[in-house]
């Protein structure tokens, strides 16, 4: 089963939904995708003020041609998450982040009621015990990731090494079920920048595409880490041309102008880099 068509977006900016002044501020901040949040960034008195907000986030998105707008909304089982449904319905929102995903049930009831692609966010050993379940539970269902922090809590891990095998299966049940690569999680520490570069570039090579941010100025680095160079570029470029050549000749392996072997597995992986490199949003080469 594969998902319904998502952004390759490269960073995906959280916003609390009910500071109407930072929501403007996130518009503009360069950001792919802006992610306006209805649940942990927002105090349980301040719920209906950010609800309030989706409407207003969405209207100023389309009159500056901004970047999509997504939702996190609260749990659905929790003492919010029928109010944050009723709002996000109809509303125009691109899609949902659905947080402690781990019922394909549930996910199933949220897709059916609201009819919104979802990134369905995995924080707890029980959902990530299901993610493959997860991954195919609706045709609507956009994509997967990890809530870390959550899930460093529910697993009682005492380094980041820890969460190595989580992400490894995140990508392989969302890859297993045809989804984009995951988005990969925010770097708390927003004044480390360079801790950001290093943590994004890692995840890229391991299989994640974007990541999501909770601050303007982790965004210039987010995208050019997801953004591929114009090395790259070209050597995926070259690397189609020889198969190319080599099909016309009957051929489906061969050695390239630098002394590779390409094979279509190599080519495939050319293909992806050249695709994202063509979804990247105007201004956001490198």
């Amino acid at each position: 089963m594969t998902g319904p068509e998502t952004t390759t977006a490269r960073s995906w900016l959280y916003v609390p939904g009910h500071r109407g002044d930072r929501v403007q501020k996130a518009l503009r901040a360069g950001a792919d995708a802006v992610v306006v949040d209805l649940e942990d960034a927002v105090p349980p008195d301040r719920k209906a003020d950010a609800r309030a907000g989706v409407a207003a986030a969405v209207a100023a998105a389309a009159e500056a041609g901004g970047p999509p707008v997504w939702v996190r909304v609260n749990d659905p089982a929790g003492p919010w998450g029928e109010a944050d449904l009723d709002a996000v319905t109809g509303s125009g929102v691109a899609g949902l982040r659905l947080p402690r995903a781990a019922d394909p049930a549930v996910v199933r009831e949220v897709a059916d009621r609201t009819r919104l692609p979802l990134q369905l966010l995995i924080e707890t050993a029980a959902g990530l015990a299901r993610a493959v379940e997860l991954a195919s539970a609706h045709p609507l269902v956009a994509g997967l990731g990890l809530g870390e922090a959550d899930l460093v809590a529910d697993l009682r891990l005492t380094s980041d090494a820890g969460l190595d095998w989580a992400r490894g299966h995140v990508v392989v049940a969302a890859r297993a079920a045809g989804l984009p690569s995951p988005v990969q999680s925010v770097y708390t520490d927003v004044a480390d920048l360079d801790g950001l570069r290093a943590s994004s570039e890692r995840g890229r090579a391991t299989g994640f595409h974007g990541r999501s941010v909770v601050h303007p100025r982790q965004v210039p680095v987010v995208n050019d880490v997801f953004t591929p160079s114009a090395e790259e570029i070209r050597r995926a470029a070259a690397v189609v041309r020889t198969a190319e050549r080599a099909r016309s000749r009957g051929e489906v392996a061969v050695l390239d102008e630098d002394g590779r072997f390409v094979d279509p597995a190599v080519v495939e992986r050319a293909r992806v880099v050249l695709g994202l490199a063509a979804s990247v949003p105007r201004g956001g080469d490198r």
